[in-house]
């Protein structure tokens, strides 16, 4: 079975930066999509950006210009670079990924992270 596991979550002042980690592993998978989602109490759980394998990359208007998504496919990792951090981007931070699984036979997967927490402070 595919897993993911976070990190780099934390406490930063407004205007800092922080980047998040997210790795997977569990045997023979495709990561066709990795992405950072992420969640406050009593809200939706929201897209913050998500990269395919072939490249492509999608963002959510707010952190545009702040928020950078990049993969490093030879450790199965996918990172979010987060600068100029803002109160409203205080939320738990979940991991995702999407692909297929060798169980004998190739399955289709999603997968989350566990969360992590990220706090901006004024």
């Amino acid at each position: 079975q595919v897993q993911l596991v976070e990190s780099g979550g934390g406490l930063v002042q407004a205007g800092g930066s922080l980047t998040l980690s997210c790795a997977a592993s569990g045997g023979a998978f495709t990561l066709d999509v990795m992405g950072w989602y992420r969640q406050t109490p009593g809200k939706q759980r929201e897209l913050v950006a998500r990269s395919t394998d072939s490249g492509s990359t999608e963002y959510a208007d707010s952190v545009k210009g702040r928020f950078t998504i990049s993969r490093d496919n030879a450790k199965n990792t996918v990172y979010l670079q987060m600068n100029s951090l803002k109160p409203e981007d205080t939320a738990v931070y979940y991991c995702y990924a999407k692909g297929l699984y060798s169980d004998l036979i190739y399955r289709t997967y999603e997968r989350w992270g566990q969360g992590t927490q990220v706090t901006v402070s004024s």
